[in-house]
């Protein structure tokens, strides 16, 4: 049985959410959790999965076995809000998907730090990934960028 995981609260603008202090974060808003020695299970954040929204559809490029390297294109996902490509953000060896995504895709964004994880990997994590308070700041970054982005279409809008 798993010990029960820490958690960072992060409140900002009209976001709110609970970071597991168990993940390693990236700058393009995935989590990995290093589920065994050098064995990394992959997510989007809870940031991610709300401005995607539902999950309608996702694919996997490779099959399990097949060799990754850190960026390269891995699968797809349409979400009601957006289509985008998933990315590998290690090195190694590709291991599958989320079977359970295919029989419940509204895990995807009810649980994304659990059951919605998206898939996993054997090798090494990009070296780039913060720790949970090192993802609070990215997390303003992102935030100051959509806040500013809606203060200058407001703007253009009342000229």
């Amino acid at each position: 049985m798993q010990p029960p995981v820490c958690r960072i609260s992060y409140r900002r603008s009209r976001f709110s959410t609970q970071l597991p202090t168990d993940r390693r974060y990236t700058p393009s808003h995935y989590w990995l959790w290093e589920q065994e020695p050098g064995v990394w299970t992959v997510g989007y954040t809870r940031f991610a999965t709300r401005m995607l929204g539902d999950l309608v559809e996702h694919g996997f490029e490779l099959k399990p076995a097949e060799t990754i390297e850190l960026g390269q294109t891995v699968g797809w996902i349409e979400a009601f809000k957006a289509i985008t490509d998933l990315f590998s953000v290690g090195q190694g060896e590709f291991l599958g998907g989320n079977p359970v995504l295919e029989q419940s895709p509204g895990v995807f964004d009810k649980d994304p730090y659990g059951a919605g994880w998206l898939y996993r990997f054997r090798g090494a994590p990009d070296p780039n990934t913060v720790d949970a308070a090192g993802y609070t700041a990215l997390l303003d970054q992102a935030i100051d960028k959509i806040l500013g982005k809606e203060a200058a279409d407001a703007k253009r809008g009342a000229e």
